[in-house]
């Protein structure tokens, strides 16, 4: 492989002289003049990098575009733009302009955002200096997170939906960029859903799969900031459901010596739990079964649809490593639809009779079920006692959510359409395999840390499996195993407490 006098082989200046690479460029310059326009990128502060859309090219080893670092951004042209090697190497720097430009610099966000790029697989990076995002952190000097539930653009952030609370970590501000890369990357670490990461006083990282993505995420951050600010100048609480007024923490006697702790929360399971296991086996996986390849056919285009196809495709190369059972390739999408969609429907089935708990069936089957309910073929199904538990402990002040391996989508669906009418009103938040499988005591202390209780004890878990409640209480929940009509019989030493009903609890 020939190298010129800069180290670069001749593949990688083929590819650096590319037009993606242009067109890229062209959008990194364009991005900023609107950012600026914004707010966000002003006085030269903020950032973007973008992946260069290799479609060849595994998404981790993909070219870097980056804007520079201390400059005009809204005057910033595509020559301006540096090209990096997926390791952050330089491997095109622009021209300097001579006076009065200062010679250029490789933007000082690079290795945060290469954190980005490594541990969440990003397409697309924003650093925003917009003033919603510094004042949002100063709401509570103390605060080390940002929350804002129920509010509509919080459906703008990947994998949240309007009743789920958006929990943005927030670290301290350095006195140089650079220096806040670990505690980005330990942000990053701690939540894994996070889609962005606050620096106090200072400004927001934004990630996405996509330039798109990310500049939607964005949009919606700094309008859910914007409405956090204002909410708390009417005096009324981002956080809460209802948006009422903020509670002031009473003044404690100095003899009492006590710290105030959290209410307790509730997090229930669905199948065996609130609603009938008969449902999800003898109606809702039928369905999803029955329509696999009448939904692909007839949504094949849609983003949506194809964002399925994207996460079965990295499931089944996954499941083809490990030699798992009925797992098999999918063509290329110019084998035509038929031969993709008969491949996606095979593997499917596999994945449904074998239960597969992977979160590229279950979204996939949420957006099957979504038809169904729309249509009036399916209703879903709780327990008597559901409706009555969720609205008793609403009305003394208790936060109930939902964690299931089902999709977010499709806990909202069951919930948003039970025989009892519309349950949402009650839930506070949906859970499910994103932040961690239900037998790993891992994903409830990541629940824990999101809900922000004072300790793990203030949470009562609900459910029929006793290895779900074992991981619950490894990590410090209260467990309580359901037993409901057509739920697995438990071993006599499971050494849990039981109940027959939510009213129980």
């Amino acid at each position: 492989m020939g190298l010129d006098k800069d180290g670069i082989s001749n593949i990688a200046k083929e590819r650096i002289a590319s037009s993606l690479v242009e067109d890229t460029k062209d959008l990194a310059a364009e991005l900023c003049k609107h950012f600026y326009n914004q707010g966000w990128v002003s006085g030269t502060g903020g950032s973007i990098t973008l992946k260069v859309l290799e479609s060849d090219v595994d998404v981790q080893e993909r070219l870097i575009v980056m804007a520079p670092s201390g400059v005009q951004k809204e005057r910033m042209l595509p020559v301006d733009m540096y090209v990096l090697s997926s390791d952050g190497t330089v491997l095109s720097a622009p021209p300097a302009k001579g006076a009065p430009h200062k010679p250029p610099k490789c933007s000082e966000c690079c290795p945060l955002f290469l954190k980005a790029y490594k541990m969440r697989n990003a397409g697309a990076v924003i650093h925003s200096h917009g003033l919603e995002s510094c004042l949002a952190t100063m709401i509570n000097p103390t605060a080390k997170e940002f929350r804002i539930t129920h509010m509509e653009m919080i459906k703008g952030i990947a994998g949240h939906g309007y009743y789920d609370e958006l929990v943005v970590p927030i670290i301290e501000n350095s006195a140089r960029e650079y220096e806040l890369t670990d505690a980005l990357a330990a942000a990053m670490e701690a939540y894994p859903k996070a889609t962005a990461v606050l620096v106090r006083n200072h400004g927001i990282y934004i990630w996405g799969d996509s330039w798109i993505s990310a500049k939607t995420q964005a949009e919606c951050y700094h309008y859910l900031f914007n409405a956090a600010l204002k909410l708390h100048q009417l005096g009324l609480d981002p956080a809460d459901a209802k948006h009422g007024p903020l509670t002031r923490p009473q003044t404690l006697p100095d003899f009492a010596n006590k710290r105030a702790t959290s209410k307790n929360v509730f997090v229930l399971d669905i199948e065996g739990t609130t609603t009938p296991i008969s449902f999800v086996t003898e109606v809702l996986f039928p369905y999803a079964r029955e329509n696999v390849s009448s939904f692909f056919k007839s949504t094949y285009n849609s983003p949506e649809t194809l964002n399925d196809i994207r996460l079965l495709r990295d499931q089944v190369h996954e499941d083809l490593r490990n030699n798992v059972p009925g797992a098999t390739e999918i063509p290329v999408e110019s084998a035509g639809i038929d031969a993709v969609v008969a491949a996606i429907e095979k593997n499917v089935q596999a994945m449904i009779k074998a239960d597969r708990k992977v979160t590229a069936l279950k979204e996939l089957q949420g957006h099957i079920w979504r038809i169904g309910y729309e249509n009036g073929e399916l209703k879903g199904s709780v327990f008597e006692d559901v409706p009555e538990a969720l609205a008793k402990w609403d009305a003394r002040g208790i936060k109930t959510y939902i964690y299931s391996s089902g999709s977010r989508e499709a806990q909202k669906l069951i919930f948003g359409n039970t025989n009892f009418g519309d349950l949402r009103v009650y839930l506070s938040g949906f859970f499910d395999t994103t932040i961690g499988h239900k037998r790993e005591a891992r994903s409830y202390k990541e629940i824990f840390l999101t809900l922000g209780v004072d300790h793990p004890s203030c949470i009562t878990f609900a459910t029929d499996v006793l290895a779900e409640a074992v991981a619950a209480k490894e990590a410090g929940l209260q467990a309580v195993l359901l037993l409901r009509p057509g739920n697995a019989p438990l071993p006599s030493d499971h050494g849990f407490r039981t109940a027959k009903s939510l009213l129980e609890l």
